[in-house]
């Protein structure tokens, strides 16, 4: 699939809000056949513009009522720290997301926790112990408007 039209962007929209969304209808809200539909979106993740499908779990009622953003800076880039560094984090629990960046911190991580003492122990057993961890600085998430 070599660009993504207005229609392929009205699947993808749809899709985002809902994911379970039938094929049948998903075609009735773009204005297409349903296997006109299914083709579109099987085009879609076939070429990896659709990468998966998902579920949003509200983290408060699991138990997670601790969010924060991690700004994580590195003391060295080399390739062995830096696979050390990421292995880790995909491996936590806590860490929903980990993003490399520009700007001052050289990673920033998601985190969802039970309350700030476990939050704790994650930097003092987890984070504090990797090695090409320099420092760590968190912002404290009060409430999520979008996402």
């Amino acid at each position: 699939m070599s660009q993504i039209d207005e229609i392929d962007d009205q699947i993808l929209q749809a899709l985002q809000k809902d994911s379970r969304i039938s094929n049948a209808d998903l075609a009735e809200k773009v204005g297409l056949s349903a296997s006109s539909c299914w083709r579109r979106v099987r085009a879609l993740e076939e070429t990896g513009v659709i990468e998966g499908y998902g579920v949003r779990i509200n983290d408060a009622k699991r138990g997670l009522g601790f969010k924060a953003i991690v700004h994580v800076q590195l003391t060295r880039h080399d390739p062995e720290q830096l696979t050390a560094f990421i292995r880790a984090v995909k491996h936590r629990e806590e860490v929903r997301a980990c993003h490399a960046t520009t700007g001052q911190a050289d990673y920033h991580l998601h985190i969802a926790c039970a309350d700030i003492d476990a939050y704790n122990r994650f930097l003092e057993q987890f984070l504090f112990r990797i090695p090409a961890v320099a420092s760590a600085q968190t912002n404290v998430i009060l409430r999520s408007v979008k996402g």
